[in-house]
């Protein structure tokens, strides 16, 4: 069910934050070849020298896999991508 953004949702700087956020990472995930609508996808919040996102991209069906995983790591104050992973 599609529901309208209004204006004080929208005042919520933890999500719109997180949304540039996955934006970003999303993007460069299609461009690593992933299909992110087919993707289990987990985000973590990493803290240390400043906010960071980590974004992981698997297989929705992981039975019986190891690895493969794309991680990408994006800095929460300029979504930026800030580093890469691939999983073995």
């Amino acid at each position: 069910m599609a529901t309208v953004l209004t204006a004080d949702v929208l005042q919520d700087d933890l999500a719109v934050s997180l949304a540039r956020v996955m934006a970003a990472a999303n993007k460069r995930a299609r461009e690593a070849g992933v299909d992110v609508l087919q993707s289990f996808i987990t985000i973590t919040q990493v803290v240390g020298d400043g906010l960071h996102w980590r974004i992981n991209y698997g297989p929705k069906d992981s039975s019986g896999r190891r690895g493969g995983d794309l991680i990408i790591e994006v800095d929460a104050s300029n979504a930026n991508v800030t580093q890469i992973l691939h999983g073995q």
